[in-house]
């Protein structure tokens, strides 16, 4: 089976995910997409994460019961920060039967060659590249294991979400209903 990694912090999740993980699995050859709830991106400051678990949980209510989707803690087990290549190594090593490929926007395939181990990502594994709108692609736009993808440009920002709830504005159709009412709930990203 073919499966699509789309790591993030979804701090929190939003529709614009959601639409183009829904895009990724009707317009592409993944036939599943999983969604890596990342403990800690390296390339983000760790004080503006809510906690893993309960973004975690906020995955999994944001998309049901869908079962081409799943939430993702693969990377709770694993050294912190999380580095790509080592949650690869790993899924290769858990599921010998699955192909995994990258989810990723043309503004992280741009900075790509920074990544740690790059090349040995590129050697086994392929990126599914969707457009952002100020971002050009890069010197790897045209390699064999880059595929662009045309998924409709989604400008809509986690962390303009968290700014908008600081200030209490009314967020809810940014989000699945049950996303939205749980982070009233919890009162997260109030402060």
């Amino acid at each position: 089976m073919k499966i699509g990694l789309f790591f993030g912090s979804f701090n929190p999740i939003h529709v614009g995910h959601l639409v183009l993980a829904n895009y990724m699995l009707e317009y592409t050859d993944l036939e599943r997409l999983w969604f890596v709830v990342s403990p800690h991106n390296p390339h983000k400051v760790k004080s503006s994460l809510i906690d893993e678990k309960q973004r975690l949980h906020l995955v999994d209510l944001a998309i049901g019961f869908n079962n081409k989707l799943k939430p993702s803690n693969i990377e709770f087990k694993l050294p912190q920060p999380s580095y790509t290549i080592n949650t690869l190594t790993y899924l290769k090593e858990k599921y010998p039967q699955h192909e995994f490929a990258l989810i990723m926007g043309a503004d992280n395939l741009e900075s790509f060659p920074k990544w740690k181990n790059y090349e040995e990502i590129l050697k086994h594994h392929q990126l599914y590249v969707y457009p952002r709108k100020s971002s050009s692609i890069g010197e790897l736009k045209n390699h064999p294991q880059v595929k662009l993808v045309d998924a409709p440009i989604m400008e809509i920002s986690s962390t303009a979400i968290r700014q908008a709830i600081k200030e209490k504005k009314d967020m809810r159709y940014f989000m699945p209903e049950e996303v939205w009412e749980y982070i009233k709930e919890m009162h997260f990203y109030e402060k």
